[in-house]
This record gives structure tokens, sequence and C-alpha cells, in this order.
């Protein structure tokens, strides 16, 4: 079977923890990663917990973006999650690393729907800290 899928798995080290805390901010953010990539945005929704953090879903037609945010740790975890071959999720981590203010990363891709397991190697993007 070949990828159906990418799924980025980012957690951004060292963020504005102002914006971490910032629901409106956290969900402006994520939508705008969604048009940046050309995603067809279905649905949205976000919360911020108390006394601190956020976490919220961007619903696209080609699958999603969720975030999960500490801001007593500056720290986001992000997936992007796209289906086809027409959207890089690449670029929507690129734009959520500038915008959280991340002053580092862990990020890994997943090809989803591989059943061999040779192509079902998790790999970190060369050049990525």
């Amino acid at each position: 079977m070949r990828a159906l899928g990418r799924h980025i798995l980012a957690e951004f080290y060292n963020c504005e923890n102002k914006i971490l805390n910032d629901v409106e901010k956290i969900e402006k953010i994520m939508v705008e990663a969604s048009n940046v990539i050309k995603a067809t945005v279905v649905n949205q929704s976000f919360h911020r917990f108390e006394p601190h953090g956020v976490s919220g879903v961007v619903v696209i037609a080609e699958s999603h973006l969720s975030i999960h945010t500490w801001p007593e740790y500056n720290f986001a975890s992000v997936d992007v999650y796209t289906c086809g071959n027409k959207i890089d999720p690449w670029i929507a981590y690129e734009y959520l690393n500038k915008e959280l203010k991340s002053g580092g990363t862990n990020v890994l891709e997943v090809k989803r729907g591989i059943i061999t397991s040779e192509n079902a190697i998790i790999k970190h993007k060369p050049g990525e800290n």
C-alpha cells in the first residue's frame, strides 16, 4: 500500500508563553497555518484551560492540524496531518515555528497508510534542530 498521508509530529520549545496562553491568537495562528498550505478549512474548535494552556484543532478537508500548549513550560505540541500529495505539511510547520516564536523544535514525519515496514520509517526532517 502506498502512503495516503503525511503526519508531522512537532514539539516547539522555548516559545513565547503569552502567545501560548492566548486562545484567540492560537486559533488565528492555526487557521492561518492551514491557509498557507492551501488546505480547505472545514471547522475549528479551541479551548483555554484554567489557569493556563490552550488546546485546539482545525479540521481541514485534507485531515487536521491540532495543538496543545503548556505556557508554564513555554512548550507546544502540534500535529499537522495531511492526506494526498498536493499539500506540504512542512510549510505549516515552518509557519508555526515562526509564529510561536519557538527557540527549538523536535519534529518527525510519519507516512500514513503504509503497510511495508521498510517504507514506514519515521524520519526527522534534515537540518532541523
